[in-house]
């Protein structure tokens, strides 16, 4: 309680607060009054409402004139400085009573009328601030029609997340060499085309015309580049705006929205059930309101096993995610939390961690021989159903009078538990039951969390969870129907299946897919995006990509499968622009921008409806979509149709911040959510059903986008066009883990299904070039190199074979080398050097890795990326599609090492470029020294020169050397065969082209070949 003590003279008294009271300065280790203006009131100079005295305001204004509280530049500073009275003195002025309360409340001191200041505060309730002088109306702060729900405006507003600009001592240094190696860049090229090799004008002339490509390319990779920044969120900022407990909600029940999270699979032997089981046990157990997320696995294969080891995960989740709440678990995988290296009692306080734990993990080894037991339950199961319809067959025949030597025809159906035909896929295709035609299934494993906590009992099962909520997230399992004759589009078609499903049974504001083996490491996550989803200025986010962060990688990252420079530095750059492009897992989406609308515009909004508390219709948004249109752009559902505008309005930053123009009332979500029932079961069903999408804007317009074998990138891209931004949360604690392949096949594989998904998009609509004026200048050159980049190997395999025919020809790509040549060359390799350090500064990359990055960018451009253009011009022009597989397979042998896949040398024709290349320059490097070291007038200058880049070619497949050899001499035939051919076919085209004069044939006294 504040004290009033007694004023000198006639000054009036004014209340002395301790430290952190209302009316003293915010700021650290200051004990000053806030601004007040004549009359007494507070004066918050920034909208965040952070209490500042004068000395401390005046200090951040003459400093970098950002408010303490927000980090926000402040607003009107040059008006409010007049409005600052000057309080050196320590008097609080009131305002002047009027002469009849004068009369009222004069009383004797000293002997004379003076007047009593006490009396007048208390019965006038003249303002002195807030404590024991001054109380506020009861009903000051409780808006009408809000319930009193408003927040507490005595707490300083705190945005939730923040950029962090990069240091000017890093990036300007970094924007001046992009700069000047541009300017080298171009006077190089001038140069090299007024300066032709007159002597060899063919060599000349494809080098030139492969260096301005290369510098083209270079431009389109580097400009989006010099924008990047970082970001940081604030999550006691999130729980105190959303969840505390406040007089409006005494239980602190959460404010947040819905979140629905996706899981796709497809083939339970190419991924492990047990895999996808553990992806699904993270989700359940993620820090976020339980009441608020629903976690659906789409199976597109429609496979029994699988869809019994999602009902043996939610039995265990019963008992592992309290489990992790009780203790905090991190990462809430059990796989990789139980085979984490290290004290797992760190950090541990409870003394029953070591008995849950050693009992949990018998649990989880029970619970894995269990998933790993199905397919031979299921198919002992099914043998048995089969066998006794086939007694009962032979049984009927015989009471029939039938023939019995007439053979029975039994279907091998794959049978449930419970006595019935699985719906899905049989394990012996038959028809209505094979992977392209099966009916649609769904299946609500977890009914949907209640409100308020249930907390567990002390005979639990095997383990005390009695003050631990035991509830448990929604959990629906999915197979889409398939039918032959439908274009069922892969993943991008499963995906908008899970949209229409969740829409129908949560419909969530916000959305995160995850493959299979991606897994939650961070369990805040989900709290991470909503920090930006949420934050002021949110509204026009469309998704958040997250980092991808993978697990069993060969610590020297041979083949760069961390692909660290294109999450770390990429990405990060064009989160500065318009936003990060979508990579096809880890990112949570806007329901509302998966729908196809555009970002609301507040003010045109704000015009003709309220649009702080009222949610508005799909046509507010587009005006081209009517009423009756609904049908054609998201089909005949009219439950689907009615959840849009909901899901718009849940999806809205807080209105609590003037400068919040469009966002609802705190407390709008707090309201339980409706239980399911038989009805929307069945809407939900008809849905996803394979003739639901017929002539709608399903994949075309919304949803994931059809027609790509990358789906993601062009999805992202038609939000990106519609003039959303996308945000790229990187957080300290990697958000997801998930599993690449280290293999050298598997990776060229993968490197060729992106790179021909980038020619898709090259020939299609969703080219840059033809993008709209939303999609800002650097955001479509960062496009522009996406559907170009693959056309680079074109010029990559002529420049690579550039060194090895200036070595046999005896020239050069120039002339003479002069001293221009060298200059340029050396100032460029300056400019390049520099530009790698410090994009490793600002980026977080290591140098090794960032090298890793430019060595496997040849491979795969000599490889995959040439087979990709190939592959699309062959679409394009033939119309004929070519699928590059795998021509023949070896296994490994040794399970103990578990990189052993690392060394598995498997053929593919992809290999074939990168090894000539190899070859051919070795070859020309030997025959060039000989032919040097034996000429009359050696020519070493044109020798280092084509020597040194054929080096600096060979020294980038380095690891595709390495990656042929093997381990232990397990190289296949196939590569001495080839490498032998190569020898011969170059020796015996050289001799065809320079056969041996007459002169060298009379002085050896034969015809043979004479090596020079």
């Amino acid at each position: 309680m504040d004290k009033v003590i007694d004023s000198d003279g006639h000054q009036p008294p004014r209340p002395v607060e301790g430290k952190g009271s209302p009316s003293s300065c915010s700021m650290p280790a200051c004990d000053g009054k806030v601004i007040t203006d004549e009359r007494g009131h507070e004066i918050m100079p920034c909208e965040c409402r952070f209490r500042i005295c004068r000395d401390c305001y005046m200090d951040a204004q003459k400093g970098n004139g950002l408010c303490p509280g927000c980090k926000e530049a402040y607003t009107n500073m040059g008006e409010l400085d007049d409005e600052i009275p000057d309080f050196s003195s320590g008097a609080l002025p009131l305002p002047a009573p009027n002469k009849s309360d004068r009369q009222v409340m004069k009383r004797p001191q000293n002997g004379g009328d003076q007047f009593d200041h006490n009396k007048w505060l208390f019965e006038t309730q003249g303002t002195y601030g807030h404590g024991t002088a001054y109380w506020p109306p009861e009903d000051m702060y409780s808006g009408e029609g809000t319930g009193g729900e408003m927040l507490d405006m005595d707490r300083p507003w705190k945005p939730l997340s923040r950029v962090l600009p990069i240091p000017s001592g890093i990036i300007s240094p970094y924007r001046l060499l992009v700069a000047i190696r541009l300017v080298f860049l171009g006077l190089f090229l001038v140069w090299r085309v007024q300066h032709p090799n007159e002597d060899a004008v063919w060599l000349w002339l494809m080098s030139v015309t492969c260096e301005i490509w290369f510098a083209f390319s270079w431009i389109l990779d580097q400009v989006p580049k010099l924008c990047p920044i970082n970001r940081s969120t604030d999550l006691a900022a999130l729980r105190e705006k959303f969840e505390l407990p406040s007089p409006s909600n005494p239980t602190g029940r959460s404010d947040l929205p819905g979140v629905d999270l996706f899981v796709s699979t497809a083939d339970p032997e190419k991924e492990p059930p047990l895999v996808t089981a553990n992806t699904i046990l993270s989700i359940l157990a993620v820090d976020y309101p339980v009441e608020k997320l629903a976690c659906y696995v789409s199976d597109d294969g429609g496979a029994l096993l699988t869809f019994e080891a999602m009902a043996e995960a939610a039995s265990f989740a019963e008992l592992w995610v309290p489990f992790c709440r009780k203790h905090d678990i991190e990462p809430r995988n059990p796989e990789t939390y139980f085979n984490l290296k290290g004290d797992p009692t760190k950090n541990k306080m409870r003394a029953d961690f070591v008995k849950d734990r050693r009992k949990m993990k018998r649990e989880y080894d029970e619970f894995k021989v269990r998933t790993n037991g199905l397919p031979d339950s299921i198919r002992r199961r099914s043998e048995a159903f089969n066998a006794r319809e086939e007694m009962k067959m032979i049984k009927q025949m015989r009471d029939s009078g039938a023939d019995p030597t007439e053979p029975i025809r039994v279907q091998k159906a794959t049978w449930m538990a419970d006595g019935t035909h699985w719906p899905g896929t049989w394990a012996v295709p038959a028809r209505e039951h094979s992977k392209g035609d099966h009916a649609g299934i769904l299946q609500v494993m977890l009914k949907p969390a209640s409100c308020d906590p249930l907390m567990g009992s002390t005979d639990e099962k095997i383990m005390d969870f009695s003050d631990v909520d035991v509830r448990l997230p929604m959990f629906v399992y999915m197979s889409r129907e398939k039918r032959p004759g439908y274009d069922h589009n892969k993943k991008a078609g499963a995906m908008n299946a899970l949209v229409r499903a969740s829409a129908i049974l949560s419909n969530g504001p916000f959305m995160l897919n995850l493959d299979c083996d991606h897994y939650f490491y961070n369990c805040k996550a989900i709290r991470e995006g909503m920090c930006f989803m949420l934050d002021r200025g949110g509204e026009d986010i469309c998704y958040i990509q997250f980092p991808q962060r993978f697990e069993g990688i060969d610590p020297s990252d041979r083949y760069a499968n961390r692909n660290t420079v294109f999450f770390d530095g990429n990405m990060r750059a064009l989160d500065g622009i318009q936003g990060p492009v979508y990579v096809g897992t880890g990112c949570m989406f806007r329901r509302f921008a998966l729908y196809g609308f555009e970002p609301p515009n507040p003010d045109k909004l704000s015009q003709s409806k309220d649009s702080e508390t009222e949610a508005l219709k799909p046509s507010d948004f587009d005006a081209d979509l009517d009423v009756n249109l609904l049908p054609k752009r998201f089909g005949n559902s009219t439950m689907l149709a009615e959840s849009i505008p909901i899901a718009e309005y849940r999806g809205r930053p807080l209105a609590d911040h003037p400068a919040v123009k469009y966002g609802r009332p705190p407390g709008a979500l707090r309201i339980p959510r409706e239980p399911l029932d038989s009805t929307t079961v069945a809407e939900a069903v008809s849905v996803i059903s394979c003739w639901y999408e017929d002539k709608t804007e399903w994949g075309d317009r919304v949803g994931w986008i059809y027609g790509s074998v990358t789906e993601d990138v062009v999805t992202g891209y038609r939000m990106h066009n519609r003039g959303w931004r996308s945000v790229y949360c990187v957080t300290k604690r990697d958000a997801f883990r998930g599993s690449a392949p280290i293999n050298l096949t598997d990776r060229l594989h993968q490197v060729l299904r992106w790179a021909t998904g980038s020619v898709e998009i090259f020939f299609s609509r969703n080219n840059a070039f033809l993008a709209s004026r939303k999609l800002k200048l650097l955001q479509r050159l960062a496009y522009l190199n996406v559907g170009i980049y693959p056309f680079t190997s074109l010029f990559l395999i002529v420049y690579c074979f550039l060194p090895a025919l200036s070595l046999f020809s005896g020239q050069f790509i120039v002339q003479t080398v002069s001293i221009v040549f060298l200059v340029y060359l050396l100032i460029m390799t300056l400019c390049l050097i520099g530009l790698a350090i410090l994009e490793v500064k600002w980026s977080g990359i290591a140098l090794e890795e960032w090298w890793r990055n430019e060595q496997f960018w040849l491979i795969s451009g000599t490889s995959s990326h040439l087979a990709a253009v190939v592959q699309g011009l062959l679409k394009v022009i033939a119309g004929i599609e070519i699928s590059f597989t795998l021509t023949s397979k070896s296994a490994g042998d040794d399970d103990d090492d578990i990189f052993a896949d690392l060394y598995l040398v498997k053929w593919t024709s992809l290999m074939i470029p990168p090894i000539v290349i190899a070859m051919v320059n070795i070859i020309a490097v030997c025959y060039a020294f000989a032919k040097t070291i034996y000429s009359s007038v050696p020519q070493w200058s044109k020798f280092i020169g084509g020597a040194f880049f054929s080096l600096w070619v060979l020294l980038h497949l380095y690891p595709f050397a390495k990656g042929l050899m093997g381990r232990r001499r397990k190289t296949p035939t196939i590569v001495f065969v080839w490498s032998g051919l190569i020898a011969i076919t170059i020796s015996l085209l050289y001799i065809a082209i320079n056969p041996p004069s007459s002169t060298a044939t009379a002085t050896t006294g034969g015809t043979g070949f004479q090596f020079p």
